[in-house]
């Protein structure tokens, strides 16, 4: 099932916000500086978005690792 392009960017959002928060934790352990290290995860929220998304959608059309024909297995 193919996802919509809202979906791909929610999902990206919602993971960088969590890496965001643990890159900000770890510059800071390296740092000492809270400035720097909220000014380092606040850059890279919005470049790693970007990135996240444009990749979900590449792998969308990829069909690699697909079975055709069965709905996706639910938990």
């Amino acid at each position: 099932m193919a996802e919509k392009h809202y979906r791909s960017l929610v999902k990206a959002v919602s993971w960088r916000l969590t890496g965001s928060l643990d890159t900000m934790v770890i510059s800071f352990l390296v740092t000492g500086r809270l400035k720097w290290a909220l000014s380092i995860s606040g850059i890279e929220l919005f470049t790693k978005v970007f990135l996240y998304y444009v990749h979900e959608r590449v792998w969308n059309k990829i069909s690699f690792g697909r079975i055709k024909g069965e709905p996706p297995y639910e938990i």
